[in-house]
């Protein structure tokens, strides 16, 4: 059996691939960078070393790969493959859609059953998303439908910032948590699910996207944007959790999504359930050995104040169930003045432009333009108030020098 995966960057080595080899299949990389590449030729495995309180190495075997520039190559492998998989960054999946097509067709016109697609990307409503781009690289005729099955995931594994000495020293070495679940939608395949270990295909999908975004990654930012200004010294998540304040309302801020995604999904997500994955992200981000740092998972604040993502994302969905989020809205107000810097001091540079130059405009202007919150909406009135009050409330600690907290 053979599975491809697209991208051979930290998600698709530490995680998807390493699951895939570990069930016996062989595993053909498509990556563009030359020099990774040509390491896993040359080796034919690498080693993922999981940074947790049991350290461990895992050794990956059975692997090679394919430029991805290559275009027919790749549609060749595409075309004798079991099922296939992408972990490349939203921005970069319309950059293979054409040769998912190219593979689906080489399939269709052999007599093959349809390519199933696992779209690893954190990406909400990925597979619409990739539906017509590859759709408009198919012969007339042909459908996404009929040839090709999208399968949308939630992906949890943590994965953290390796040293660039570490990197150079060997390009294939990989860190990441112990934490090996891939959440999949069970709906999307064409074909039958493998009996993969770790892969936990789910019927509806959407709950678990939101359950991602609005509890693991609201989260982090929690962490984030409440450890620097409370104490700009810690450095790390597990710090962060631990702190006498910043780690209540950490908890207290993913409970307020929890109970807004209660009432969005009551068929699929309660309150033990929730409070159990509550529990487990929170001991997860207490990781020391993991070594995840408050700059990680804060930094690009413009992205993650968007109106979809994990801060104003989660605060809307509070705010259209009826459920108070003051946590949620002092997060948000807290992100603006996000600025933690990297192990060389340095802050992330989109970072660093939203302090200069939107910052200064007034929140408001954050709201409206990064937010994307729209005062004449009902719900996004709520949020926008929400966050207004909050942001008032946290000048005023600021300026008297206490607790963010009140």
């Amino acid at each position: 059996m053979k599975f491809v995966q697209f991208g051979a960057g930290n998600i698709g080595r530490s995680f998807v691939a390493q699951l895939f080899s570990r069930a016996g299949f062989e595993v053909v990389f498509i990556d563009v960078v030359d020099e990774i590449v040509s390491a896993l030729n040359q080796r034919g495995q690498y080693v993922v070393q999981i940074k947790d309180r049991e350290p461990q190495q895992i050794l990956v075997r059975n692997v090679r790969a394919v430029n991805g520039r290559d275009t027919r190559a790749v549609a060749e492998e595409l075309a004798s493959c079991r099922l296939c998989a992408t972990a490349i960054g939203p921005k970069a999946l319309p950059a293979i859609q054409a040769t998912l097509a190219g593979g689906a067709q080489l399939r269709a016109e052999r007599g093959l059953e349809p390519l199933d697609v696992i779209l690893c990307e954190n990406l909400r409503d990925s597979a619409h998303f990739m539906w017509d781009g590859i759709q408009a690289h198919l012969p007339e005729g042909m459908t996404v439908a009929d040839t090709m099955g999208l399968i949308e995931t939630s992906i949890g594994k943590m994965v953290p910032i390796m040293p660039d000495e570490v990197r150079q020293s060997d390009p294939l070495l990989v860190y990441a948590e112990a934490y090996n679940t891939l959440i999949c939608d069970k709906k999307g395949f064409k074909n039958p699910v493998p009996d993969v270990p770790g892969l936990d295909p789910k019927d509806n999908m959407i709950a678990y996207v939101d359950r991602k975004s609005f509890v693991h990654n609201f989260g982090h930012a929690l962490c984030a944007y409440f450890a620097f200004l409370q104490d700009p010294r810690l450095l790390y998540t597990w710090q962060a959790v631990e702190h006498s304040t910043v780690g209540p309302a950490t908890r207290q801020g993913m409970w307020e999504s929890a109970r807004a995604l209660i009432a969005q999904y009551p068929g699929e997500l309660d309150e033990h359930g929730m409070d159990e994955h509550i529990e487990d992200l929170l001991s997860r981000f207490c990781n020391r050995a993991l070594g995840d740092t408050i700059y990680r998972v804060g930094r690009d604040v413009t992205r993650k104040l968007g109106r979809e993502d994990r801060v104003i994302g989660a605060l809307r969905l509070q705010v259209g169930h009826g459920q108070p989020g003051p946590i949620t809205a002092l997060c948000a107000a807290a992100g603006m003045r996000f600025l933690a810097t990297d192990e060389k001091g340095e802050p992330f540079p989109a970072d660093a432009q939203f302090a200069r130059q939107v910052l200064p405009k007034g929140v408001e202007h954050v709201l409206r333009t990064v937010c994307g919150l729209e005062p004449e909406d009902e719900v996004d009135r709520g949020a926008y108030e929400a966050v207004l009050e909050a942001d008032a409330a946290l000048q005023s600690r600021l300026q008297a020098g206490g607790s963010i907290f009140g």
